[in-house]
This record gives structure tokens, C-alpha cells and sequence, in this order.
């Protein structure tokens, strides 16, 4: 079979789990992936053939039926075999959750390959999410909808499960519980420091240590992927969407929006209604 590649770059703005491609591929003898970094997870299933992958714990042999996992920051390679190249399905995603929900499944800390047990029920799922692929709320709910399935499938593999979580994890999630139900209000990082329990500065640190940011800077991007989910779905003014995701100030949230995203609220409701056409 001739080698082929269906792909599918997706703009999710959900700050807690969003999909950034997705697609499977038919590779020609010796196609080779990297050495490169991405900045968010991918998981690859070899439906077809097989494969090498060197990365930091050194050289795999990927088997067919083997799925495998690179992590943001890791350095790595991907090369098809010459004699049975094989063909992939993979999908790349991040958020505040995919850490905690990729705990759960047998991709634990130093894990990159597994050979799951029942290999057709993922690949199904993966197939699902670009089939789901396409603009708007709609499209990106759906999509979103298939990478749970796919995570919940493989949360049920051997090696499954619930993860043992850190204290400064537990905090962590903690806050972002807080702030997802109380962004629409003018909270600081007092309140949520508060709700959770400890010092302004522990939040501070633990927030550093788990997501690699700031308190602040992680409640700014959930308001400004809350209002962009709202610009989306139109029907509301600039000041509207604001007031909804917890500025007082149109003017000063549209700063910040911009700043966030590299455009004006009104430039990316305009981008928004352009690609639904």
C-alpha cells in the first residue's frame, strides 16, 4: 500500500484538556520523526508494522500493536522500519489535567510503551477523534469527547488506575477546582490560597512545581479561554464576555486578551465566524 497521511491541527482554547492534532499515517520505509521536542503530549499506536523510537530512556523496539507516548520537553525520535514501515494513529494534547489523567492510565512516570490487550478498542477510539475533527463548539466538544473515551479505554489496560498524587498535586487541583467555579468573580490568588488552605506563597510553589507557572498567570489563561470559548459562540458584546469571565474593566480585559492570544477580542470572534462558514 502506497504510503498516505491524514492530519488534523486543531485550536482549542480549553485550558484543562485540549486535543492539537490528531490523525494516523502511513509511513514509507525508513520515515524518520525528530530529533525534536513538541511542548504538549502525543500518543502513537502502530495499527501496521513497526517502528524504533529513541528518546530519553534510551532505544525501543515498537511492536505492532504498540502504543507509545512523548511527553512535552522530551527529545525524541521516531523512525519506521524498512522492511514493515508501520502505519500510526496518534493524537497531542495538554492541559492543566492531561498530566493527572495520563497518571491514571499504565503511561506512569518512565513509561513509553506499553502493548495494550485489547489494541483494536484504542485504535477505534483514535480513529473517532479525527473523524470528530472541524471548527467550532460543536466539533471541538466532540473531539474532545473521544480523547476521554480513548484516555478512559486506556485507564483500563493492566497498569490502569488511580495514581498516587503528590501534596503539592493535590493542592494544585484543589485550586483549579476553585477557580473553575469561581473565575466569573473577582477572586485573587488570596481567596484561593484560602479555599485551599494554605499560604498565598505555598500556592505560589506549588503551582511553579506542578504546571510550570504562576497562580496569576494560570487564572488569567482560564478566563481568557473561558471568554474565548464565549467569543465562539457569539451573541455577546466584547464587554459582556468580560463581565462573564470576571473583568470589571472592557477595555482592560481586552488588553489582556490580546496580550494572551496576539489579537483583539473582536479580531478573534471575526477569525471565529470566518472559519464556521
Amino acid at each position: 500500500m502506497d504510503p498516505y497521511k491524514f492530519s488534523y491541527h486543531a485550536s482549542q482554547d480549553n485550558i484543562s484538556l485540549s486535543i492539537y492534532n490528531t490523525g494516523y499515517q502511513k509511513c514509507e520505509p525508513g520515515y524518520t520523526w525528530g530529533p525534536a521536542t513538541r511542548d504538549h503530549y502525543v500518543l502513537h499506536f502502530a495499527a501496521e508494522g513497526k517502528g524504533v523510537l529513541k528518546g530519553p530512556f534510551g532505544t525501543l523496539e515498537i511492536p505492532e500493536g504498540g502504543l507509545f507516548c512523548i511527553r512535552p520537553g522530551e527529545l525524541c525520535c521516531y523512525i519506521a522500519d524498512e522492511i514493515s514501515p508501520w502505519e500510526y494513529y496518534w493524537v497531542g494534547f495538554n492541559g492543566t489535567e492531561a498530566h493527572h489523567l495520563l497518571g491514571m492510565t499504565p503511561f506512569r512516570e518512565g513509561v513509553q510503551l506499553i502493548v495494550p490487550e485489547n489494541p483494536e478498542r484504542l485504535r477505534r477510539c483514535l480513529k473517532r477523534i479525527y473523524d470528530a475533527r472541524g471548527n467550532g463548539p460543536a466539533a471541538e466538544a466532540r473531539m474532545l469527547g473521544g480523547l476521554y473515551l480513548f484516555l478512559g479505554a486506556l485507564m483500563e489496560e493492566p497498569g490502569g488506575g488511580q495514581p498516587r498524587q503528590s501534596t503539592a498535586r493535590q493542592y494544585v487541583d484543589q485550586a483549579v477546582r476553585y477557580i473553575s467555579r469561581n473565575f466569573s468573580r473577582d477572586i485573587t490568588i488570596e481567596d484561593i490560597a484560602d479555599a485551599v488552605g494554605i499560604s498565598p506563597s505555598h500556592l505560589y510553589r506549588v503551582f511553579s512545581q506542578e504546571l510550570s507557572m504562576a497562580p496569576t498567570k494560570f487564572l488569567t489563561q482560564y478566563r481568557i479561554a473561558e471568554a474565548c470559548t464565549l467569543l465562539r459562540s457569539g451573541g455577546m458584546t466584547v464587554g459582556e464576555v468580560a463581565a462573564s469571565v470576571g473583568f470589571s474593566d472592557p477595555l482592560y480585559f481586552s488588553r489582556v486578551f490580546k496580550k494572551v492570544k496576539g489579537s483583539s477580542p473582536t479580531a478573534y470572534e471575526r477569525r471565529a465566524d470566518d472559519k464556521e462558514e
